[in-house]
């Protein structure tokens, strides 16, 4: 069983967002009666704004074994549209009064009212675990967003992974404002706290007030990306009280992309509480993480999970560096109607090339460094990871954000060039190249310094390096 809990539901709390709450036992009778009516479809869609009719419609594809294909509320017109052709789905389910657009509005709809209250009934014999449960769009980085299906065992065998690395039970209680689109809000987010027995609280939106009231109210766990953290500590320094009751949670962890050392440093200071990160992708869910038993090393990403392999196929002249590869249950089927796509993610042996550089540090924990790429720079006839560069800069107490990128060089190949958000004053340009030369070697010293406003994200916190001008 995917969600064991609801085929016994009880009273207590499951899900809570702004707009409404419900019990095991009420999420268990809505999810079924929904569930009736889209049972034997191939597909459905679910509008997917950060709302307890969205959460609740994905819970009712779920139960009913019917593949759910998460739809990013905020997708422009031609990715939404691409979305909509290439998964197929039968059916969007909505809360009421919803506008959807064109490109979605098209298909049978289906208001998913999370007021009603149903006659309970029970829930159908559930698919095997190679049965996909979801469709979750990649990015589209390289191409049209590719859609990954995740089957209902990789789901539940990474989930009870993170369970062991967290120690995460029923009696947590999850608190988030993450978009529930993505496998980050919606895989651990949103079905985590379900599969435990749990329950979870979404902010909708996140500020050190608001958190701190979850957590005086009963959270024992956070999650969020690096920019929440980074707004959290100017709001923790600023307000004491707030930093000290979000301190009383059991875990705070971080995801998505690097926390910078920085922001770790102030987190701790104004909570007493160690941030801990964890690393995957859409494709294979979560690999690694910083376990509830360890001390978490600033820099890296954890351990493997239990039953996942890691390894790193060495990158010639990278000074320790490799490419990370891996495989374990939780891995994706594939890319929906791509399999050239889907076989050419893969080595011949089966390990999935997740495309990032990485290297093992000296107590086994996983450091990575960059995309392979966008973060791997080859200048002057060595390969160099862009985030041990950013790490460094990172150490300088006038650095508060930074990017590293390669840009053509005539005589380099690639010139490293650092985009910096100054933390107050910025210095001149030469003390952060010669700190970086101080701590790394000489040719992994950027040849510039440009310094800026801010860095371009995404709504996961990623900073989008393509939209940095070389």
């Amino acid at each position: 069983m995917l969600l064991p809990a609801l085929h016994s539901p009880t009273d207590a709390p499951a899900l809570e967002f702004p707009d409404g709450a419900v019990t095991y036992r009420e999420l268990a009778a809505l999810a079924a009666d929904l569930g009736a009516r889209i049972a034997g479809r191939t597909r459905v869609a679910v509008w997917a704004q950060p709302t307890l009719a969205a959460a609740t419609g994905i819970v009712a594809g779920l139960m009913a074994g019917v593949p759910v294909v998460p739809v990013n509320p905020k997708a422009g017109s031609k990715e939404l549209a691409h979305i909509v052709a290439n998964s197929g789905p039968e059916v969007v389910l909505a809360a009421p009064g919803t506008d959807l657009p064109a490109e979605i509005g098209g298909l049978p709809r289906l208001d998913v009212d999370v007021t009603d209250r149903p006659v309970p009934q029970g829930f159908p014999a559930e698919p095997d675990d190679a049965a996909p449960a979801l469709v979750v769009y990649t990015s589209g980085t390289t191409g049209p967003p590719k859609g990954a299906v995740l089957s209902r065992g990789a789901l539940a065998a990474d989930l009870d992974a993170l369970a062991d690395a967290w120690a995460w039970t029923g009696a947590d209680r999850l608190t988030h404002a993450l978009p529930i689109f993505h496998v980050h809000g919606l895989v651990l987010g949103t079905i985590g706290p379900l599969r435990r027995g749990g329950s979870l609280l979404h902010l909708g939106g996140i500020d050190g007030a608001r958190l701190a009231a979850a957590v005086t109210g009963g959270a024992t766990m956070v999650f969020g990306v690096p920019t929440h953290y980074h707004r959290l500590a100017a709001d923790f320094e600023a307000d004491a009280e707030a930093g000290r009751a979000v301190g009383q949670a059991r875990l705070l962890i971080s995801g998505s992309a690097a926390l910078t050392a920085v922001d770790h440093a102030r987190i701790e200071k104004t909570t007493g509480l160690a941030v801990r990160e964890r690393y995957g992708l859409t494709e294979t869910l979560i690999l690694t993480a910083a376990r509830a038993d360890e001390e978490p090393e600033v820099g890296t990403v954890g351990r493997p999970l239990a039953n996942t392999e890691v390894r790193l196929v060495p990158v010639p002249d990278g000074d320790g560096l490799g490419s990370v590869e891996v495989r374990g249950p939780q891995l994706f089927s594939g890319y929906l109607d791509l399999p050239e796509a889907t076989a050419a993610a893969a080595t011949a042996d089966g390990w999935f090339r997740t495309g990032d550089i990485g290297r093992w540090t000296e107590s086994g924990l996983l450091a990575l460094v960059g995309r392979q790429a966008t973060d791997l720079i080859k200048s002057g006839g060595y390969k160099i990871g862009a985030g041990e560069i950013e790490n460094a800069l990172l150490e300088h107490a006038a650095v508060a954000e930074v990017a590293v990128i390669g840009a053509p060089d005539e005589d380099l190949g690639e010139r490293i060039v650092a985009f910096v958000v100054a933390a107050g004053e910025a210095p001149e340009p030469k003390e952060l190249i010669d700190h970086v030369a101080a701590l790394l070697s000489p040719h992994k010293r950027p040849r510039e310094v440009r310094f800026v406003e801010s860095l371009p994200r995404n709504a996961m916190g990623k900073v989008q390096k393509k939209l940095l001008s070389p």
